[in-house]
């Protein structure tokens, strides 16, 4: 399982690492765009919102959404995202520096690491063009987040076309209220629990999978699943994530997603308090599997209808 390719699915974090907003070209004016992600219904306490699945990274042909999307946003007062990814980049930067940096001279995400796989970190730096004195000062999980972000840069997808980004851009320009349901300190500390081992394993975790020969495929299978909307793709992923027994995968699985996902869910019903029209954002991993946001909802009393 290429449980390091979809870290990204399940964190916006990773977007706050020096991605600056770019802007997606304009479709042809005869373009019709297709269903994309996941996207719900949602009714509370008589007010409606839509509950859409994204991808953290994208491409310019994922532009303009569809009009479901666009038409649903354009009612919003409000949009709900796991974090703004515009935010302020001093605030990303200071909480890197908390959680995912060594203190001068006292580490560094090689040394931690067996010294079989320094030689294979070495050369995954080289692959996406890292220099080893950039990643230097960061701890294993954060190198992991660099070399996820180079893996799909690989394949054609950047953060700076991610659809939580252009969502945010979007709102901001129409002055929409923009609601934070995580904090990228809140995200970052979920790696900040982990013992220094653990980090290790992580990243060593992350080389093996990187090094299998078939790991091309899957990348581009999970952003094939999105931009076709199918749910039948993402519903085999999340049997994957639920049946990985590795020490990664519990991770992913008991804090990246089931840990959060409770959090999200309150976040959307407070939102839907407070706003008629609202639309919520939040990455597809959190709509599939047991104890998803859309079926949390469902117990928090929310009316919810999965469009497709």
């Amino acid at each position: 399982m290429r449980r390091m390719i979809i870290v990204m699915f399940c964190l916006l974090l990773g977007m706050s690492l020096g991605a600056r907003s770019a802007e997606p070209a304009a479709a042809p004016a005869n373009a019709t765009q297709p269903a994309r992600g996941a996207l719900y219904k949602l009714e509370y306490a008589g007010n409606t919102s839509w509950l859409f699945g994204t991808i953290h990274v994208g491409a310019q042909e994922f532009y303009p959404l569809e009009p479901r999307v666009m038409q649903a946003l354009e009612r919003a007062t409000a949009l709900a995202l796991e974090v703004d990814p515009t935010a302020d980049p001093a605030r990303s930067m200071a909480v890197m520096r908390e959680f995912g940096l060594y203190a001068p001279g006292s580490g560094s995400a090689m040394a931690d690491i067996r010294p079989e796989y320094r030689p294979r970190l070495e050369r995954m730096l080289k692959k996406h063009g890292i220099a080893p004195e950039m990643v230097a000062p960061m701890k294993p999980w954060l190198v992991v987040m660099m070399l996820t972000i180079g893996e799909y840069r690989s394949l054609g997808y950047s953060p700076e076309l991610g659809v939580d980004l252009q969502l945010a851009r979007l709102a901001h320009g129409r002055k929409l209220r923009v609601v934070e349901l995580e904090s990228i300190g809140g995200q970052a500390a979920l790696f900040g629990r982990l013992t220094p081992q653990e980090q290790a394993r992580f990243l060593e975790d992350s080389l093996d999978t990187l090094e299998e020969p078939k790991q091309g495929v899957q990348p581009r299978d999970l952003l094939d699943a999105w931009a076709a909307a199918d749910a039948a793709k993402f519903d085999a992923l999340a049997r994957e994530v639920e049946q990985d027994q590795t020490f990664s995968g519990k991770f992913m699985k008991q804090v990246l997603l089931r840990e959060r996902n409770p959090l999200l869910a309150d976040g959307i019903v407070e939102m839907m308090k407070k706003e008629q029209h609202s639309f919520a954002a939040i990455g597809t991993l959190h709509l599939v599997g047991s104890g998803n946001v859309a079926e949390l909802l469902r117990q928090r009393g929310v009316k919810v209808e999965r469009i497709y």
